[in-house]
């Protein structure tokens, strides 16, 4: 499914599916939306080329990422094929813990996750040297070991002015009339290509959006927990078998198609079956405009192959 290509991405995200019931398991954490609900916490990890989900858990909400995200990364390290020689990992402020680091590094592999704006940190901004490296985007970097870590690691901050900051999360600091991330990373991209990299990390919040709307991962169906993280497993084993039609049999343009924009081209098709001859025929409607994709996306199919 993934071709031949010689570098991995994984994409580390977490989300908070709030329960209004008594479901087993079901426990008060962090919830922004919600504060004091119990909840669900799934722990997501994406292939950045292709967007698959390559790896899901499932948790109570007082369940903090740092603590599952290793056994996670394990079994999504263990899924690679042997063509991958590189693997990158990116990831938010959530796993800046020196414990995930260090396994990422003891598996040979690469990392750029957000840093939690701690105060040693943050007392290092107003002494660093920034240089403009695009408009309106200053960079800076340096090496530190956090309390607690076995040794330094490369630092670089990102500086921009306030009002071009889209949101502000745990490791997004402002300060003078700018805001600040800073990612700790092994990768020896300059400043402003690491932060462009890091940043493409947001097609993983935005697949999680569409897997509770569209795919109805927020839904909680039962009161047992097992049952719920079975459903949870099954929203993204459909999740992932649209994503390979959208890559096999979809036409080049669908490829990144949401669920509700293929359900307009290619699922809810105005059509009437007739039999002229005897011979069971689709007749398309002459007002369906998608009816090159729907044929495009039927001639894919046929010559479709199976992988081995």
């Amino acid at each position: 499914m993934l071709g031949r290509p010689a570098q991995a991405i994984f994409d580390l995200d977490s989300t908070v599916l709030t329960v209004y019931g008594r479901q087993q398991r079901a426990e008060v954490g962090y919830n922004p939306k919600k504060r004091g609900r119990r909840s669900y916490l799934p722990l997501l990890c994406f292939e950045g080329n292709t967007q698959d989900c390559w790896e899901g858990s499932y948790h109570p909400g007082d369940t903090h990422v740092s603590t599952i995200t290793i056994s996670l990364l394990e079994r999504a390290f263990a899924k690679l094929p042997g063509p991958i020689r590189e693997v990158r990992v990116r990831a938010d402020g959530a796993f800046f813990d020196h414990k995930i680091i260090e396994f990422i590094e003891e598996k040979g592999a690469f990392y750029a996750i957000g840093a939690r704006l701690t105060r040693p940190l943050k007392n290092r901004l107003s002494g660093l040297r920034y240089r403009c490296v695009s408009s309106g985007v200053w960079a800076a970097e340096f090496r530190y070991c956090p309390q607690g870590w076995p040794g330094p690691r490369r630092f670089v901050v990102i500086r921009r002015l306030v009002p071009e900051e889209p949101s502000a999360q745990l490791h997004l600091f402002q300060m003078g009339g700018y805001s600040y991330q800073i990612l700790v990373t092994n990768l020896a991209l300059q400043p402003l290509n690491l932060w462009r990299f890091y940043n493409k990390r947001a097609c993983a919040e935005l697949i999680i959006r569409e897997l509770k709307y569209a795919y109805a991962l927020g839904k909680i169906p039962t009161k047992d927990f097992h049952a719920n993280e079975a459903f949870f497993q099954i929203v993204l084993l459909a999740y992932n078998l649209l994503n390979w039609f959208k890559r096999l049999c979809a036409p080049t343009h669908l490829e990144r198609a949401t669920l509700q924009r293929l359900r307009q081209r290619l699922f809810l098709v105005p059509a009437q079956l007739v039999r002229p001859g005897g011979a069971p025929t689709l007749r398309l409607a002459a007002s369906y405009t998608s009816a090159p994709d729907f044929l495009e996306t039927l001639r894919r199919i046929r010559h479709l192959r199976p992988p081995f």
